[in-house]
């Protein structure tokens, strides 16, 4: 079940079938197949469809299978003719009531390239409270998260809630988007967005220098540390920035963000400084919070695919299928997080595989 109550099959019934008439398995019952293999550890079309023959009564207790269990070409076609747009909303019915921080980032599959095209670059939104994947939009390049982030922020239920995004997505019109849509923004900053990144850098900088004297602001320091690794990180926000002239540019624009990173390690010592904008107030509590959950999405969402899921080493590449594929696992992952008996990624799939009790448990959590 999804958070709105919504079946995995009452959201995905819908979908446009690409067949023409003359087809012996439905579709409904190809997609059921395939999401309970990645589940369970298929990477590949000729794994999900060994998966499906060794379950093959336990799928019949729910799914009709006129003609048995689909070949591996017949998976392979579908997927890559299954209109990705159609499925990823189908996918995003299913997720709707999220609600908190959104860590929107991106991602390069990077065995889906073809002999004329580029690996896909899969740009996903990640709710962090519910660590959980929302929604995703492919590019060619990672140039493209530019408009593929509209897109995407687009079909997102966004009222109330917090987005980060890295320097790439600091964009007027992508924080105007997220304002129209009822939240709020904390964007990166990066040199080469000239004056911006300078103007704030150079405020920052001498405001610190200065120990902020008349200058408005709120700070917090957090300490991390474990096996030889210290990391320290400090933060500054102010809301005074009506000096800034490029202000009325930024939809609600309140607050400029500094973060001081230093990381010792076995003794060695390094410093990294991050610079941000942000439509919330100076409450550094809230915006800490915010953007450190940002870095998380490497750990939580990125990590997880390439290391439990394989998603690097994908060789899948026909057509629309590394993306469906991609949206596969991307559901996958979301179930296996929300079944919390287990704590390890791999036991779950592991155990799944094994057990039919627990897959449906998965199935609804």
């Amino acid at each position: 079940m999804g958070d709105n109550g919504k079946s995995i099959k009452d959201c995905f019934s819908g979908i446009t079938d690409p067949r023409d008439s003359n087809k012996r398995h439905q579709l409904i019952d190809i997609i059921a197949i395939a999401l309970c293999a990645v589940i369970c550890n298929a990477d590949t079309w000729e794994e999900i469809e060994e998966f499906g023959e060794a379950k093959h009564e336990w799928f019949r207790t729910f799914l009709e299978l006129p003609h048995g269990i689909p070949s591996p070409d017949t998976f392979a076609r579908v997927f890559a003719s299954l209109d990705p747009v159609e499925f990823r909303e189908a996918f995003l019915r299913w997720t709707e009531a999220v609600k908190g921080h959104i860590a929107i980032d991106g991602k390069t599959v990077r065995h889906s390239y073809g002999n004329e095209t580029p690996p896909i670059h899969m740009v996903s939104a990640w709710a962090f409270e519910n660590r959980m994947v929302l929604g995703q939009v492919k590019t060619n390049e990672k140039s493209n998260e530019i408009t593929a982030i509209p897109e995407l922020l687009q079909v997102l239920a966004l009222v109330g809630c917090i987005v980060t995004i890295d320097a790439m997505g600091c964009q007027k019109a992508i924080a105007g988007k997220i304002i129209d849509k009822g939240a709020d923004y904390v964007l990166g900053l990066k040199r080469n967005q000239g004056n911006l990144y300078a103007d704030v850098e150079l405020f920052l900088q001498d405001c610190l220098k200065s120990e902020f004297q008349d200058v408005p602001y709120d700070y917090c320091e957090t300490i991390d540390g474990d096996h030889g690794r210290i990391e320290t990180r400090r933060y500054w926000a102010t809301s005074d920035i009506g000096w800034m002239s490029d202000k009325p540019l930024w939809k609600n624009l309140r607050t400029i963000v500094m973060v001081e990173r230093e990381r010792n390690v076995d003794g060695e010592v390094s410093m990294e400084t991050g610079y941000y904008i942000s439509s919330l107030g100076s409450e550094i509590k809230q915006l800490s919070k915010a953007i450190r959950g940002h870095w998380g999405i490497e750990n939580s969402l990125h990590w997880v695919l390439d290391i439990a899921f394989r998603e690097d080493e994908s060789r899948i590449r026909k057509d629309y299928a590394p993306e469906n594929f991609a949206i596969l696992r991307h559901m996958a992952l979301n179930l296996l997080r929300k079944e919390t008996s287990l704590k390890s990624i791999k036991r779950k799939r592991l155990r799944a595989g094994w057990d039919n009790e627990y897959l449906v448990k998965i199935l609804h959590a």
